[in-house]
């Protein structure tokens, strides 16, 4: 049935050959190829992996078609080199309707992350009317012209073609991305890995300004109510707060079809290469 499902939801691209995956698995750990660096510390990995990895577990032990993966949260307390990795999942709440699992990233057999997932049976949708904030109305990805000047978000394997505001300047931004990678050997992305993938990019999406991004994500919570349809995802700023020293941040989550959630994170005040 797992198989099914992957090979029913894979996001397939012939541009994924052109590029290593994330992580290669040799059957009892998964190692993390250079693609997986982050930005804070060139012998660390970046949060973006670390979450989607959990998820990538998850998927492969606990996700059907019946279920939705609805929230995935991810607390990050350490941050993990290029050592070994395994990741050790256990199922909390086996209910018909709700499905809860721990994941669990351990590094050098040392804890480094933690998620938690629901998977809320599918259904029906009530019959009552709910108030819910307009879809966004942007250009799609192919019908924007990217100036030169404009910045690249990152280099590598994933697209970005910006819609408004940009990184190191004040204001909303709109973002659509698609990565190109696979996440472990050669295994197509599905969708729930494509949104697990971009979840963590609502740190320095939301939480930098008019300098540099001065907050590093302690966590990423993914809330959906439907799971992407192809590569194309949009981001939206709509929140971002701070005091002290800590920050929250929250981005709107887009398809080409439409919303499909959120994505949240806490941050610290802290720059680069800091202890």
């Amino acid at each position: 049935m797992l198989a099914s499902f992957r090979n029913l939801n894979s996001v397939t691209s012939n541009t994924y050959m052109q590029y290593e995956p994330f992580f290669n698995f040799d059957g009892q750990h998964y190692k993390a190829t250079q693609a997986c660096r982050g930005p804070w510390d060139p012998k660390s990995l970046h949060g973006a992996v670390i979450v989607a990895l959990l998820a990538f577990e998850i998927e492969q032990q606990y996700l059907t078609e019946d279920y939705l993966p609805a929230r995935l949260t991810v607390d990050m307390h350490r941050l993990p080199d290029f050592s070994p990795i395994q990741v050790k999942t256990h199922l909390v709440r086996d209910g018909y309707r709700i499905k809860v699992v721990d994941a669990e990233f351990f590094s050098s057999d040392i804890s480094m992350a933690r998620a938690t997932c629901q998977l809320l049976r599918k259904t029906e949708n009530s019959p009552s009317k709910v108030w819910s904030p307009p879809n966004w109305t942007v250009p799609l990805p192919d019908d924007i012209t990217i100036p030169p000047d404009v910045p690249k978000y990152s280099g590598g394997s994933r697209r970005h073609v910006p819609i408004s505001g940009s990184m190191g300047s004040y204001g909303q931004k709109q973002i659509w991305m698609s990565e190109q990678r696979n996440l472990v050997n050669e295994d197509d992305l599905t969708p729930w890995l494509h949104v697990a993938l971009l979840a963590d990019f609502a740190n320095p999406f939301a939480n930098s300004g008019d300098g540099s991004l001065g907050y590093i994500n302690s966590d990423v919570t993914l809330y959906l109510h439907r799971l992407p349809v192809g590569e194309w995802l949009g981001m939206e700023v709509v929140n971002h707060q701070a005091t002290d020293g800590v920050a929250i941040a929250e981005c709107c989550v887009y398809d080409l079809e439409g919303a499909i959630g959120t994505s949240s994170v806490t941050g610290l005040a802290q720059k680069k290469n800091a202890d």
